[in-house]
């Protein structure tokens, strides 16, 4: 005849069972950010991949088209107003270049990383701080 267990290893404590309940939920909530994240991370990295073509596609034409109106330019003012055909040449270069550098500093700091991963850890960590404290 088998001798009943009536000790602790018949079930495991109340405590324990809420700490496995516990433990699992956040490991699913982990894994389920941590899905998210993947989501986000390969979403920018085709939106870089873009930009990055758009941009070295632009770094040859751009340049290569601004030179020739530049050439054009120098040709047909030649004769009579060197120094301006220079001038504006040089000025034209050089406002490009602000240009594209005042732009890129903006796209460059624009950049909002992992924003909806940001937001969901936000709300999660409002969760556990309601749940602590009774409002």
């Amino acid at each position: 005849m088998p001798i009943a267990s009536s000790g602790p290893e018949a079930s495991p404590p109340p405590l324990w069972r809420a700490a496995h309940v516990w433990l699992r939920d956040a490991l699913e909530l982990a894994r389920v950010r941590l899905a998210l994240l993947g989501v986000e991370a390969g979403e920018h990295a085709l939106a870089l991949a873009r930009g990055l073509a758009l941009l070295l596609a632009a770094a040859v034409l751009l340049p290569a088209g601004l030179m020739a109106l530049l050439v054009l330019l120098t040709v047909l003012l030649w004769e009579s107003h060197r120094v301006l055909a220079l001038a504006l040449a040089a000025g034209v270069l050089l406002a490009a270049g602000a240009v594209a550098a005042w732009l890129g500093w903006r796209g460059l700091c624009a950049v909002g990383w992992f924003a909806a991963s940001r937001a969901e850890l936000a709300r999660d960590v409002e969760r556990l701080r309601g749940s602590q404290a009774p409002r």
